[in-house]
């Protein structure tokens, strides 16, 4: 039977997705999509898998896909970075039978991609993406798709979706912003750039980016003409945006909460940032929750903190509106809201101007007092400081070692030939010696062998040097 191809996919197998969770690395997992579909998502992603790591690793395997099937999660499509068609094809072909489609990403902009050359940094390969996706094509029992990011310049970009829709690739998403739009640069998707792409391809476009409320994805639909509208940082802070509704933080993070103990196993670190994420702006004002939801060692302990940052709210909520409403926000800080990020700092303001002269005269951080308590100790010193108060980071009052006399490394208090453990270990057993310091025994072990064997072998209460000589070069005995 022939799989779905272009519109015919969007419609039958993905059902006319229209509201789509974006694949987010230890973001969008089981429970996490569950609880976006309980809320009006119609389509999710997995995470973003490692194609090469997928394939040699069993265990990655079922701690990302295949532990975390469930019928409720469907459609669903499976992210893969790779930059080569024979990995990339092995591991969409492990993953075909759990998913409904194969996504390509070509849009990660992050340092990590960079390293590993996949993402976006793969954008100006074309000649390799389009061997990748025809491969993918030709191979899959599913449909091929691509996340990509935009070129500064329309037309390039429309060459580039073009190119890759000739490939196979069935389902375009595009993020309307460039390789260097990220983190404090992050600035607003372009629109032009979605509908350009729209309107010169013959396959289902998704749209990326300035997705904060459910009245975005109505605009973006209208404006561009996309079939669907995918969300990622809008959807971490308000699972419920597809339904059009900002709840209380506490009913989103309890009922995921919930989800997560029904569907285990889910890594902590995974629910953690999900909790950090929906609070956010309210661990700006309680500074200590925010630190007892950071040392949260189990899944019972993050919901005792939720607990309480429920109880402070609610607290907050009975005081008069003048009170707690003074945080700039278009809504209560306990409300689910979009986190919008700050603009970077223009350097020819008045403020740049100040910081580039504070840095012109800054100084070298002052030397830590000799009882480390100076307020100039390094963050990672004081979080050091804040476990072991006692600790001292004084260079002077660290203890010192004696070196070994071989190789320069710390030699053991109580090694009989005043050397490190490794170059002790060489000598003791060249010289057939022990050494109780460092609890080697080869002398020891010679006698015992020696004992044992017919004769004896021993001269004047010492292993005689044929039997220790053969003790030693014998492949088959024990010291050997």
């Amino acid at each position: 039977m022939a799989k779905p191809r272009g519109f015919e996919f969007w419609r039958s197998t993905l059902k006319g997705a229209r509201y789509v969770v974006a694949p987010m690395v230890d973001q969008s997992e089981l429970a996490w999509r569950l609880l976006s579909r309980r809320h009006g998502a119609e389509l999710c992603y997995t995470p973003m898998l490692h194609a090469q790591v997928f394939v040699r690793d069993a265990n990655y395997r079922r701690e990302n896909l295949y532990n975390e099937v469930s019928q409720e999660d469907r459609p669903l499509i499976t992210q893969f970075c790779a930059n080569d068609p024979e990995v990339f094809i092995q591991a969409a072909l492990l993953a075909q039978d759990y998913c409904d489609a194969i996504d390509l990403n070509l849009g990660c902009p992050q340092m990590i991609a960079k390293r590993g050359h996949y993402g976006v940094f793969l954008q100006d390969e074309w000649d390799l993406l389009e061997k990748m996706i025809k491969l993918a094509d030709e191979k899959l029992s599913v449909p091929i798709t691509c996340k990509i990011r935009v070129f500064p310049e329309i037309e390039k970009t429309v060459k580039y979706a073009k190119m890759l829709e000739k490939a196979g690739c069935q389902l375009l998403t595009v993020h309307g912003r460039t390789k260097d739009q990220k983190g404090a640069s992050t600035g607003i998707a372009s629109w032009k750039h979605i509908k350009a792409v729209r309107e010169a391809v013959n396959i289902p476009v998704f749209a990326n980016g300035n997705i904060q409320h459910l009245s975005d994805v109505q605009h973006c639909m209208e404006e561009t003409g996309v079939q669907g509208v995918m969300s990622a940082e809008g959807n971490l802070h308000n699972p419920a945006l597809f339904e059009g509704l900002s709840p209380p933080v506490w009913e989103m993070a309890e009922e995921y909460l919930d989800v997560v103990e029904k569907h285990p196993p889910c890594s902590l670190s995974y629910v953690r940032a999900h909790i950090f994420k929906l609070w956010h702006h309210t661990l700006q004002i309680h500074q200590d929750l925010r630190e007892d939801l950071a040392k949260a060692k189990n899944v019972a302990g993050i919901v005792e903190v939720n607990r309480q940052l429920k109880q402070r709210c609610q607290e907050e909520m009975a005081k008069d509106e003048s009170e707690w409403n003074q945080t700039g926000l278009p809504f209560p800080h306990w409300i689910c809201q979009p986190y919008v990020r700050p603009p970077p700092k223009d350097p020819n303001t008045e403020n740049g101007q100040k910081a580039l002269k504070m840095k012109a005269v800054s100084v070298k951080r002052a030397l830590e007092d000799s009882d480390g308590t100076n307020d100039s100790l390094s963050k990672n010193k004081q979080k050091k400081k804040a476990r072991n108060p006692h600790k001292n980071f004084c260079p002077e009052l660290k203890p010192k070692y004696i070196k070994c006399e071989q190789c320069g490394n710390p030699k053991g208090n109580k090694c009989v030939f005043n050397l490190c453990r490794g170059c002790c270990k060489r000598k003791a057993f060249k010289e057939v010696a022990d050494c109780p310091g460092h609890g080697l025994r080869f002398k020891t072990k010679a006698l015992r062998q020696c004992n044992s064997d017919t004769g004896g072998g021993l001269t004047n209460g010492k292993p005689n040097s044929q039997t220790v000589s053969t003790a030693v070069h014998d492949p088959g005995h024990p010291l050997t």
